[in-house]
């Protein structure tokens, strides 16, 4: 899972970072480009951004402070192991969801006060619609989020078109964009590098399903 730590030189607490930091000058707002694997979570007034095909994003904050952050993640799409109910594309998941919780919590986010939002899971590339890796990850999402009892607010779940999705942690606006005249090249060479990945990866220390 690609991320960046950087300690920002303020009186804040350190952000956990995406790569892509920029300014928005349409929003006139600072903001995050979040690509598949990784997460963004920040205390800051400010933006994170991501484009999703069958990719799921989870948008969690904290309803009083304003803590939020996004993720964007996918299940491996290996074969459930039948044998064992915490499977690997559990286990990776469940890694996905719980680097985000842990890390709005390290910055002050208070458990009992998280909501979430949640998009994508699209069925917009041929290969996935076979596997239903779209519906997986969206059901996968749902459930991680009902058994940490994080109230689901808002959802925009399956359909066959990309998202763009504009979360604002500090107020809890979300803009969600169907991308039904956007050619999938882009989103296909970055969801198919990103399966490439993680295909190779092994899920970093025991992580266990709603342990």
């Amino acid at each position: 899972m690609p991320i960046l730590f950087e300690q920002l030189i303020t009186d804040r607490e350190p952000d956990v970072l995406a790569p892509n930091v920029y300014y928005d000058n349409q929003l006139d707002i600072e903001a995050a480009k979040i690509l598949p694997g990784e997460y963004y979570v920040t205390q800051r007034d400010m933006v994170l951004v991501t484009v999703l095909g069958s990719c799921v994003t989870a948008c969690i904050r904290d309803k009083l402070s304003g803590i939020g952050g996004m993720n964007h993640f996918m299940l491996p799409d290996s074969n459930p192991d039948k044998d064992n109910p915490v499977s690997t594309s559990a286990r990776y998941g469940a890694f996905a969801m719980e680097v985000l919780i842990n890390n709005l919590i390290s910055l002050g986010a208070h458990r009992t006060l998280l909501e979430a939002k949640v998009f994508g899971g699209g069925n917009v590339l041929p290969n996935m619609v076979v596997t239903n890796i779209g519906q997986r990850n969206s059901q996968f999402a749902l459930k991680f989020l009902s058994m940490e009892k994080i109230p689901v607010v808002a959802k925009d779940l399956v359909d066959i078109y990309p998202r763009k999705v504009y979360f604002f942690p500090k107020t809890g606006k979300v803009l969600v964009k169907k991308l039904r005249n956007m050619h999938n090249d882009t989103i296909a060479e970055r969801e198919k590098e990103y399966q490439s990945r993680l295909r190779k990866e092994t899920v970093a220390g025991e992580v266990e399903l709603f342990g």
